[in-house]
């Protein structure tokens, strides 16, 4: 049996949306990504939280409807859920939802940062957090659009941990959780070091959790998705066919083909090809 994926405290471990119309959703992802939904809920609770799975692992999940846009969820793994929330509102964030059980998967807490960004805790128990994750169809990464790059750095360092990197002048921001890539390593991926080496990946990429980005244009503070994909032009047009709307076109990068596309239902997200550079 394949040795299951773990978070360490302070690494992003999970997303999950809770959307107008749950089947319109479940409809919307399924056909993008070839997800299968199972309720995690016991026969006869009230309300659903539906687990995406591709081929057969955890790969998000599609909770109870909440009023207004849909907007996809960032959870980052603790320790201690209740001991968290404290650090964050001492740190200067808020709890707008304090620290409880979901059932026997673990302990949540909803936040949000002192720029005004939501995001969420998950402490483990039964259910570890994503395991299909950083392969077509399936969760990436998340990255921070704020205001304030420099208050981001040091609500989350003092939280969580985390330490910035620019890649270059122009380059983006990375976030890393320190020992994170020796966690992997000594886990589920015992090879990460070498073969980031063998495509020229910056240094410290292994510890990479999250990134930095300033605000585009006129939307909020917010914690956004990206999604690996296998052609990110032929993701592109299935979910245009499925109802979505382009934010941002085609962009080509070093390392990466992508397009930012809103959901039917208002949920913004990327969808990545990963690219390197020939010969790296």
């Amino acid at each position: 049996m394949t040795e299951p994926r773990t978070y360490p405290h302070g690494v992003p471990c999970w997303i999950d949306i809770e959307p107008p119309d749950t089947d319109a959703a479940v409809a919307f992802y399924g056909g993008l990504f070839g997800w299968t939904f199972d309720d995690a809920m016991p026969p006869g609770a009230p309300g659903h939280y539906l687990i995406a799975r591709l081929d057969g692992e955890d790969a998000a999940a599609v909770g109870m409807p909440r009023p207004g846009p849909a907007a996809w969820n960032t959870y980052v793994a603790v320790d201690d859920a209740d001991a968290t929330a404290r650090a964050v509102t001492d740190a200067g964030g808020q709890v707008t939802s304090p620290p409880e059980d979901a059932g026997p998967g673990g302990r949540a807490a909803s936040l949000v940062d002192p720029a005004g960004a939501p995001f969420r805790i998950w402490q483990p128990r039964r259910r570890l957090g994503a395991q299909a994750v950083n392969a077509p169809g399936t969760w990436n990464f998340s990255d921070l659009h704020t205001p304030d790059p420099e208050g981001a750095t040091a609500f989350y360092g003092s939280v969580f941990g985390w330490e910035t990197d620019s890649l270059g002048d122009d380059g983006p921001t990375m976030w890393r959780r320190p020992g994170y890539g020796d966690h992997l390593a000594a886990t589920i991926d015992p090879g990460i070091h070498e073969r980031q080496a063998a495509v020229s990946a910056p240094p410290g990429f292994a510890d990479a959790v999250a990134w930095l980005a300033p605000l585009d244009g006129d939307e909020a503070p917010h914690w956004h998705v990206t999604f690996a994909v296998a052609d990110r032009d032929e993701s592109r047009e299935a979910a245009l066919r499925l109802g979505a709307t382009d934010v941002s076109g085609p962009v080509d990068s070093m390392w990466t083909k992508h397009a930012v596309v809103r959901d039917p239902q208002g949920a913004v997200f990327t969808l990545s090809q990963f690219t390197p550079p020939e010969g790296a």
